[in-house]
């Protein structure tokens, strides 16, 4: 559930798209003979060829009673696991299978007989395979795949995971159970001695017939196993190891495994987008600096002594513009909170992109989300979010620094209730919505559900961690107090006269938040949206970092300029409320993102079961949450500097 949390920041340098030594991750040497474990984990929907839709989201656990495969003596043992591979779905266990390195090459052997599988069991691995359910595999930290030919570049990838059964209706439109699994390992050899795997390769196949005690291996002539929801029946399970030399190097393994599906899509949107971006903003830049300037020089030239001055423009509500707003507690709780995300979304992307998250090392991208969210996403210069009083640097909460000063320059006075409320309001929404999608994940039987023990880790994290750092940032933003304003505020408000109707609150939300989402979303951003979607729900493998940065840093560069944009048209039309709709105007592509969202389910989706489509909604509207509050702050921290820059600039009697 921790994987709704993918959007980041700029970073100069992208990765390189093929692989590399990944720190962290060190290699296992295995002598001749030496045994090779082999894990299991959870069952996730798959989409099996290029136009075909996924159909669930739900994932079930290996040893699921009703799935009816063999088990090891003694039961299966959990193997530890991170607190992100947990939150992602991953449930690895051991398994039965014998494999020793460079032995028993092209033997087939019985895995176990499953005897008496009732027609209920079958009737929920048929369902399974009919929602192109994979199995999935670790050996030595590699998934276990299926060698794919890309369509139009012709190129050889690994695809993670492989069949449950054969859903293409071969045999009378019924489902195929995959009984029997050829599985190629490739090894390095970095010695004479010593062996490493370097790739898993696995052919599942359907071998039907009788089930009898002697291993049949033979998939040319065989029958499909077809199971029978009106009656009993065993299922044998067979596999048959091979063996093969590769020149590929352990560094390098993950090449075939990380494959970007035409690269050259991200690039020319990447150029794209950034040269729309740049235009746009030098375009706008230019366009209020000379009308901004033009003002400001008008405005200084009037004769003070002269006894009646006429303002206009902007500088009418000279003595309202810093007039504190409505509701100013819950704008600043939303900044502190869009702020830490910031700060913990960039140092994510930075781990990412120097190669300190390996995929070996499974759910280490959630993980290391999560304690940035609890630790370093916290701790920041918070000279870099207001000018401090001093010139020392304090390192404290981001989130609750920022949230204070806010508070405080926009007139807020109960200061503990803000820090309570921007320790405790965003964590208690989110735990409070994953929640009740644990509880549809439960009811559903699937093994994706978060276990109680995690959720309680959690808890630690955010309440017992997070918020302590939080009250400390919250305790230094209010001893350092509001920011200076360059304008006194007037005792009594200005009437507003009535605006065009693009600038009321949510036409100028949705208006605005097309720019970014025109020039980014439909260039770069929009591919990257595609990609981190299918990896969500798909099963799909994201590693292209470096474009998500950089697509990460167009949007972000569009929101800040198109919030200042519409906050100078507030300003002209007399309109002073400018904080909320800064606000709004910057988070208004969170509204397209839900849009494209949905646009994905019916064009890439087929949920049929209600559990699913609960599941989508809820994590496309967390997606939506938190790009809303990351893009929020931007534009209204990006608003709030140009403001003070415009009205320190005039001369105001």
């Amino acid at each position: 559930m921790a994987r709704v949390v993918l959007g980041t920041l700029l970073l100069a340098f992208l990765p390189s798209i093929n692989g590399f030594y990944l720190p962290g991750a060190a290699p296992r040497d295995y002598g001749r003979g030496e045994k090779v474990d082999l894990l299991v984990n959870a069952l996730t929907p798959m989409r099996s060829g290029t136009n075909d839709k996924v159909k669930s989201l739900l994932n079930y656990d290996y040893y699921n009673p009703k799935l009816r495969f063999c088990e090891p003596e003694g039961g299966p043992k959990k193997q530890p696991e991170s607190l992100g591979s947990i939150l992602f779905g991953d449930r690895i266990f051991n398994s039965p299978y014998d494999i020793k390195m460079l032995q028993d090459n092209d033997t087939c052997r019985t895995l176990c007989l499953a005897p008496d599988v009732t027609g209920e069991e079958a009737k929920f691995i048929n369902d399974r395979i009919r929602e192109d359910y994979a199995i999935n595999w670790l050996i030595d930290g590699l998934p276990a795949a299926e060698m794919k030919v890309e369509s139009k570049t012709k190129e050889l990838f690994f695809d993670m995971g492989f069949n449950l059964g054969d859903n293409e209706g071969k045999h009378q439109n019924l489902p195929a159970l995959n009984n029997h699994y050829e599985i190629v390992l490739r090894y390095h050899k970095p010695t004479p001695d010593t062996f490493r795997v370097v790739g898993v390769l696995v052919w599942p196949a359907s071998i039907g017939g009788p089930q009898t005690s002697t291993p049949n291996c033979n998939i040319k002539d065989a029958q499909p196993l077809i199971l029978s929801e009106d009656q009993t029946q065993p299922i044998r399970y067979t596999y048959r190891v091979m063996w093969n030399e590769s020149d590929t190097p352990w560094a390098t393994r993950w090449d075939n495994y990380l494959h970007i599906f035409d690269p050259r899509i991200h690039w020319f949107s990447l150029i794209n987008s950034v040269v729309v971006v740049v235009l746009l903003c030098v375009m706008v830049s230019m366009i209020l600096v000379r009308s901004v300037s033009r003002d400001i020089n008008r405005y200084n030239a009037i004769d003070l002594s002269e006894d009646v001055q006429e303002d206009w423009g902007w500088k009418l509500v000279h003595g309202e513009v810093f007039r504190p707003p409505g509701n100013s507690l819950p704008l600043s709780v939303l900044v502190g909170n869009g702020a830490q995300l910031c700060a913990m979304t960039a140092v994510t992307l930075v781990f990412a992109l120097m190669g300190f998250l390996s995929p070996s090392n499974r759910g280490s991208l959630a993980t290391v989300m999560m304690v940035c969210w609890s630790f370093f996403g916290r701790l920041a210069p918070p000279t870099l979010i207001f000018p401090a009083n001093s010139q020392t640097l304090l390192w404290c909460s981001i989130g609750g620094y920022s949230s204070s000063r806010v508070y405080a320059s926009l007139g807020g006075t109960n200061r503990r209730k803000n820090a309570f409320l921007t320790a405790t309001a965003l964590p208690t929404f989110i735990f409070i919505i994953v929640f009740l999608l644990n509880f549809f994940l439960l009811s559903a039987g699937s093994s994706g559900a978060v276990p109680f023990g995690t959720m309680l880790l959690i808890i630690v994290l955010w309440f017992g961690i997070s918020a302590p750092l939080s009250a400390v940032g919250s305790y230094f933003g209010s001893k350092h107090g509001g920011v200076a304003h360059p304008a006194r505020v007037n005792p009594i408000p200005r009437q507003i006269p009535p605006g065009p109707k693009y600038l009321r609150p949510w036409a100028a939300a949705l208006l605005s938040g097309v720019l970014p989402f025109v020039t980014g979303l439909l260039g770069a951003a929009f591919v990257e949206l595609y990609f981190v979607l299918s990896s969500l729900f798909a099963s799909r493998a994201y590693y292209a970092f470096g474009f998500l940065a950089l697509t990460a840093s167009v949007v972000a560069l569009t929101t800040a300029t198109v919030t200042i944009l519409f906050t100078y048209f507030l300003l002209c039309a007399e309109e002073y409320r400018w904080h909320w709709r800064s606000f709004l105007i910057g988070g208004g592509s969170a509204f397209w993102v839900m849009a494209y969202g949905l646009f994905y389910w019916g064009s890439q989706l087929k949920l049929e079961s209600f559990s699913s489509i609960v599941l989508y909604l809820g994590y496309l509207f967390l997606i939506s949450l938190l790009d809303f509050l990351v893009t929020g702050t931007i534009g209204f921290i990006a608003s709030y500097w140009v403001v003070r820059k415009l009205y320190s600039a005039i001369r105001i009697d």
